[in-house]
């Protein structure tokens, strides 16, 4: 019971990442219908511009770290937006009205291009961050001194995670940006008619994918310490399994689809070999579409006539 519990703990910390990332790649394909498969090297570059933050802080003068880590943050997702934002002008607005193929190779060949970026930048060694936030609470021990920890990291992203989410969820429902965003995902062409400026949501919609996987970025930077410019690749794919397990195109069956990721491979991992989380994570994905194509929490798409 301990060792689940603590898997369990593990599992949904992983997946609350994965489901951030998750979101970039649900909310573009509900918007324009095509997958950004450079997302992932968005996501990388938020770590790394999380690290770079991080270590010119510490080299001036201390202060609160809380404080600190706020400012990292902000600063992350303020230049990774940057970056999403030039990627759907270079990359996306110039081929939007041509076949779906053009943009994905496009999206394709940006991954390849910002991939390289960092690593003739930064180098192709690991960059390590020594902890920062430390600190755990003790759920349960076991008699043979097995303990359940649970970290105040874990908890810190978990709690994010859930904020980030529910904010989400009242500015998709609630805001005028929100209402731009559906109307878009439902007929472009009329929301143009009727006043909504596509380019501008579309633009902003990368913008607060990108800032979403800064955010990610920005936590496991401070969760594992390590990132090297290949981790944008394997979370990439990653994400974009739980985008299309929980439902291509709702932001809920992004983050169900990135919890059910991390429990998947946490599960594995735990009890059966670690070599194999992968083939088990796409194993499931496959089992789910067979039945239910849409993926868990997706709908089936209307032809417009």
């Amino acid at each position: 019971m301990e060792y689940f519990l603590q898997q369990l703990i593990n599992g949904l910390t992983l997946g609350a990442i994965y489901g951030l990332i998750a979101i970039g790649y649900t909310m573009v394909y509900g918007i324009i219908g095509m997958i950004n498969f450079a997302h992932g090297e968005i996501y990388m570059i938020g770590a790394f511009i999380s690290l770079i933050s991080i270590m010119l802080l510490e080299s001036l003068a201390g202060g609160s770290v809380i404080v600190a880590l706020f400012v990292v943050l902000i600063v992350a997702m303020i230049l990774t937006s940057l970056y999403g934002w030039a990627l759907e002008r270079i990359a996306y607005r110039p081929l939007r009205s041509s076949p779906r193929l053009a943009a994905l190779i496009s999206a394709i060949g940006m991954s390849i291009a910002l991939g390289n970026y960092i690593q003739l930048t930064q180098g192709a060694r690991n960059k390590t961050l020594q902890p920062i936030v430390q600190g755990n609470l003790e759920l349960m021990k076991r008699d043979d001194g097995f303990t359940v920890v649970l970290s105040y990291m874990q908890i810190g992203i978990i709690v994010t995670t859930i904020v980030l989410m529910a904010a989400f969820s009242l500015m998709i429902a609630k805001t005028s940006l929100g209402r731009a965003q559906r109307a878009c995902e439902q007929d472009r062409t009329m929301a143009s008619l009727l006043g909504v400026n596509v380019d501008r949501t579309i633009s902003l919609t990368f913008v607060m994918g990108a800032a979403l996987a800064a955010v990610a970025g920005f936590l496991v930077v401070l969760y594992y310490g390590v990132i090297d410019f290949y981790i944008g690749f394997l979370a990439g794919i990653k994400a974009f399994t739980a985008a299309v397990l929980g439902g291509i195109g709702s932001i809920p069956g992004a983050m169900l689809g990135g919890l059910l990721i991390g429990l998947i491979e946490a599960f594995w991992s735990g009890y059966f070999s670690i070599e194999y989380k992968d083939v088990a994570a796409f194993a499931i994905l496959v089992l789910v579409l067979i039945f239910r194509p849409t993926g868990l929490l997706g709908r089936p798409e209307v032809e417009k006539v």
